[in-house]
């Protein structure tokens, strides 16, 4: 198991002294909780990638990280920049100039 954060850490505390109250959703978020589950886990196309040696492993450590098969992994980066979630971090390096 991965190391534990502040915040995960006093989640876990008042958990432990039952401080956490269970709740359901109401029958329209479940509904809405659903529709958008089966829209994002139906996998119903394959395809084949290369990856660089490196890259893989980057990949499946991070995956490891997150506790979830590397494929998986994978899926869900693609899922996060296809539906605009997943944006290119900007550099903090300015171009060099171009003299003319």
């Amino acid at each position: 198991m991965k190391k534990l954060d502040t915040f995960e850490k006093d989640l876990l505390e008042a958990f432990d002294k039952g401080e956490l109250k269970s709740t359901s959703p109401s029958k329209a978020k479940l509904a809405k909780f659903k529709a958008a589950a089966s829209a994002t886990f139906i996998k119903d196309r394959r395809i084949n990638i290369r990856l660089s040696t490196p890259d893989l492993m980057d990949i499946q450590a991070r995956a490891l990280e997150e506790g979830i098969p590397y494929q998986t992994f994978i899926a869900s980066v693609l899922h996060k920049y296809a539906s605009g979630r997943l944006y290119e971090r900007q550099s903090n390096l300015q171009p060099k100039s171009v003299k003319r």
